[in-house]
């Protein structure tokens, strides 16, 4: 289980990033998190695993504060947070199982990672985990080979290979198209709910988020304006939360755009039958 209270950011600018946020994310909750650019989102998910140092606040993790943690068990802390990226941060040159093993990297002596000689149970879990993302295929694959949702799901091994017990996601899907961004989605949901993991993901599609997330905490300006289910994210809600906009208009757009690609992809079915 995670919680934050009271968490704030304040830059040296004096913007203030993130304003007294307060909110558990209990084991095996999927929740989004969504809100305007500059609304605080990605700043909240980086304050926990301290990749920016909150002005202020508690992050605790199970019984851990990490906010008060100095830096050697900080990083002895951090092998309990996996992170999925928006631009994948992979190594390129690597290979896919090179890259899903540097999920083992806080775990194995620093001569086995430079000499890549993982242990053998490491490597039985990584091609696990290729296997359960769908690339048992590429294992020997360069990442700068894959495509973009084929770089996401080596970022999804790469993390669950850390055997963490909270789930950070950025924006998984702000590279992808829309078919890709709804399978990618589907992905971290069910093995999240296989695993039991407590998820946070910062994502900008409110259909996406609302198809996929069971809890959605909305930010504005830095801070919480809407925290409930899916369900209860109506008009009023989302104007709270991003300002004025024909909502109704913008869902039957992606409505739209969702039946032309299912369209779209019955009819490459039938050609190919």
């Amino acid at each position: 289980m995670l919680h934050l209270d009271g968490l704030s950011k304040t830059y040296a600018t004096g913007e203030a990033a993130l304003s007294d946020v307060t909110l558990t994310v209990p084991q095996g909750q999927i929740m989004g998190l969504i809100g305007p650019s500059g609304a605080g989102k990605s700043t909240l998910i980086r304050c926990i695993n301290r990749l920016v140092e909150p002005s202020s606040g508690k992050v605790i993790l199970g019984d851990v504060d990490l906010a008060r943690l100095g830096k050697a068990e900080l990083r002895r802390q951090r092998r309990r947070i996996g992170m999925i990226f928006q631009e994948y941060a992979l190594v390129e040159r690597l290979t896919v199982m090179e890259n899903v093993l540097s999920g083992r990297l806080g775990y194995v002596p620093f001569w086995r990672s430079l000499l890549r000689k993982y242990p053998a149970r490491d490597i039985q879990t990584a091609y696990r985990l290729l296997d359960r993302v769908g690339l048992m295929n590429r294992a020997d694959s360069r990442a700068d080979a894959l495509s973009g949702g084929q770089r996401q799901r080596v970022g999804i091994a790469r993390a669950l290979a850390q055997e963490p017990e909270l789930l950070l996601v950025d924006e998984p899907t702000a590279s992808l198209d829309p078919k890709t961004s709804r399978q990618i989605m589907r992905l971290i949901t069910e093995i999240c709910a296989e695993r039991g993991l407590p998820v946070i993901v910062n994502i900008h599609d409110v259909p996406l988020a609302q198809q996929f997330m069971q809890r959605i905490v909305g930010l504005r300006a830095g801070r919480i304006v809407f925290d409930g289910a899916p369900a209860d994210l109506t008009e009023a809600a989302l104007t709270e939360i991003y300002g004025a906009e024909d909502w109704n208009a913008m869902r039957q757009g992606d409505s739209e755009q969702a039946e032309a690609e299912a369209d779209a992809a019955r009819r490459l079915e039938a050609l190919a039958k």
